[in-house]
């Protein structure tokens, strides 16, 4: 058990699909297969790394659709379509347990998929036809027969049985390959009817809702022919140039040199098929629901490996984090800085709480909190309103860590600076910025109230410390804040009064 429980490659995420098709983390720990008695069968076991306890016991059923994704992802269904996946830590951990479920159905582990997934219910698999059905015989990638392609994906896409067999085809025939150099071919040409039916055809790819056939879609090198043939929706009057956006509007810009490839390919790649789930395919009510939640688990998984990445990255943040605190940084440097560390932030509000926190904890540990102490006094209004965003979502998110700095900050400045604490308090300086704000329409005021209001409010303060930080917290408010605010409304009604 122990040799199990500190082997880093069956370290495992469990993830479950909620109601809302978003991945729900349900903890990590450490994967096992084993025969069950009390299953009567070999099940997946997944025991908690904290205190081993038990967080999935799930026998492997031999009709159950197992899939095996981006290497180091496994994903099934259980009853009542109650979604699972484990995230490996390691590609080795996740080959392994993928060889035991497909040993135990009887499968090929070479497959990336135990089951033909069919969308029917289990009285209408078609088990009649499913052996004696003949494969989709794809038609040679010609400009000449590209309507005929298209037909054929168009019938093919009626029924679940020949968009299975119709996805094979594809990924056997490294057919994805053959649609981009014709693709190619066709612009040069300035062939508009075949750009057409390449578009048609590209959609339904999408449509087909396979793992296998997105990481061929994304690949680094066809991803923008793909986006191409996305450009030439028939149905529109005019073409969206997705590619000439991408690469030259919302191109990613690396503020920091990035020397891991793998997170830097990932953060390319994510960009990407974020802006084409965004953007670039029709609007949602043209494709099934499935497909929609099968794109969203990919940007998922990916944005989850990149704050993995990030965080084990030893130079990247405190790199980012000490330009934007060192004073002889230019203005058009913390610029860049600040927006991407905003970026970041934004990214990060799609992860599970658990993982948020250890990245928000992460931000903390390397001075985050004194960065927009600076940030937010700049005198560039780009760069405040960068800084205000950030300390938005960290508020949001945690306004008890907020509340610990303040305090502790409170107490660190007692000491080294004898009561001359007003000026420098993370919390008067919010107080300050909201009041000095010279946007006409006091659109960071009012960002600056709602981050000030939620920090004050003692409803949202942890339970198991509420009594001490109400207590500690409204206390330091009231002693050395809260005079600035009644200082300025004071003013007013006197200068109102005078004039």
């Amino acid at each position: 058990m122990f040799d199990a429980m500190t082997d880093t490659k069956r370290r495992v995420k469990l993830y479950a699909l909620n109601a809302d098709r978003q991945w729900d983390d349900r903890g990590t720990g450490h994967v096992s297969c084993t025969y069950v008695e009390r299953l009567k069968g070999v099940s997946l076991l997944v025991r908690a790394e904290a205190d081993g306890a038990l967080l999935l016991e799930s026998k492997i059923q031999h009709d159950t659709v197992y899939q095996k994704q981006q290497d180091t992802l496994i994903v099934w269904s259980e009853a009542d379509n109650f979604d699972l996946a484990l995230s490996f830590q390691e590609k080795a951990g996740c080959e392994e347990i993928w060889e035991k479920i497909c040993s135990v159905q009887g499968k090929d582990p070479t497959i990336e998929t135990t089951q033909d997934i069919v969308e029917e219910s289990e009285d209408e698999r078609f088990d009649d036809l499913s052996d004696s059905a003949p494969p989709v015989e794809l038609p040679l990638c010609e400009i000449g027969r590209l309507k005929e392609i298209k037909d054929l994906f168009i019938t093919c896409m009626a029924t679940p049985l020949n968009k299975d067999r119709l996805a094979e085809a594809i990924e056997n025939d490294g057919y994805v390959r053959k649609l981009v150099k014709l693709f190619n071919l066709c612009e040069d040409l300035n062939n508009l009817e075949g750009l057409h039916c390449l578009y048609d055809i590209v959609k339904n790819i999408f449509l087909i809702n396979k793992n296998a056939l997105f990481e061929m879609l994304f690949a680094d090198d066809i991803i923008f022919d793909v986006i191409g043939c996305l450009e030439y929706d028939p149905t529109l009057p005019i073409r969206k140039y997705h590619r000439h956006h991408l690469k030259n509007v919302s191109k990613f810009k690396e503020v920091i040199l990035i020397t891991n490839l793998e997170l830097l390919n990932k953060i390319h790649q994510t960009h990407r098929v974020q802006y084409i789930q965004d953007v670039v395919l029709p609007t949602p009510s043209v494709f099934e629901d499935n497909m929609l939640s099968a794109l969203s688990s990919f940007i998922f998984f990916n944005k989850v490996e990149i704050v993995t990445l990030i965080q084990e990255d030893e130079k990247f943040l405190p790199d980012l984090l000490g330009q934007l605190q060192d004073e002889s940084t230019p203005d058009s440097r913390k610029l860049e800085l600040v927006q991407f560390l905003k970026e970041f932030c934004n990214f990060s509000q799609n992860l599970q709480p658990p993982q948020k926190e250890g990245f928000f904890r992460t931000l903390t540990s390397l001075g985050i909190l004194p960065m927009l102490e600076m940030t937010l006094m700049s005198e560039d209004v780009n760069i405040k309103q960068a800084a205000i965003d950030i300390l938005t979502i960290l508020v949001e998110f945690s306004p008890s860590v907020i509340r610990e700095y303040i305090l502790q900050q409170s107490s660190d400045t007692v000491t080294q600076a004898n009561g001359n604490e007003v000026e420098l308090m993370l919390m008067n300086v919010i107080i300050e910025q909201m009041i000095c704000d010279t946007d006409p329409d006091l659109g960071r005021a009012v960002q600056l109230m709602g981050v000030i209001r939620v920090l004050i409010d003692p409803e949202n303060m942890l339970p198991s410390l509420s009594k001490v930080e109400k207590t500690d917290f409204l206390n330091y408010f009231y002693k050395h804040s809260v005079q600035i605010l009644i200082g300025i409304c004071c003013t007013q009604i006197i200068l109102r009064n005078y004039f």
